[in-house]
């Protein structure tokens, strides 16, 4: 149940690309993929007869356990992305995520200091991109993930023009 704290009335919320489920998995996958050799590698010695102490159960269960681990994530992962969105407003933009625990974050236009965009061999590959606000505290963790390419380009230039008439008014 939404609340007006996390979902303001008259917001109309644009969200991330689709295509950022990719991204999210193939990073996620390629770091499991990581671990999974390293936890196997106990299995392979005990089948192997080299390590005699180690208990097989326990050699079995480590790769059962991440298959769980990835089934879950699998799921998880492309409702994380449907729950990212941004908004902008006349004074500010907003930013939202989170499923379980939701995540607003408002950004004034006259404190951005700059506007950074990135993307990651994936992302390129993709035509995607990651838009980041930079503001005055060092606490302020505002970016938005997932863009196509093209709107990250036209919201980086619209937020950089809002951000330098918000600063010259001060």
């Amino acid at each position: 149940m939404p609340t007006e704290a996390i979902d303001p009335p008259g917001v109309t919320w644009l969200r991330v690309s689709p295509k950022y489920i990719t991204v999210r998995i193939a990073g996620w996958a390629l770091g499991n993929l990581l671990v999974l050799a390293v936890l196997s590698l106990p299995l392979g010695l005990v089948l192997g007869g080299w390590w005699e102490g180690f208990p097989l159960w326990l050699a079995a269960a480590l790769p059962a356990g991440m298959g769980l681990l990835a089934l879950w994530r699998l799921l998880l992962i492309p409702r994380q992305v449907r729950a990212i969105g941004y908004a902008e407003r006349e004074d500010d933009l907003l930013i939202r995520r989170g499923i379980f625990f939701q995540r607003v974050l408002v950004v004034p236009y006259g404190r951005m200091q700059y506007v950074d965009i990135g993307a990651g061999p994936v992302e390129r590959g993709l035509g995607l991109c990651t838009l980041k606000l930079h503001t005055a505290s060092a606490g302020t963790n505002a970016e938005i993930p997932g863009l196509p390419a093209d709107e990250g380009a036209r919201l980086r230039e619209q937020l950089s023009a809002r951000g330098e008439a918000r600063l010259a008014g001060l």
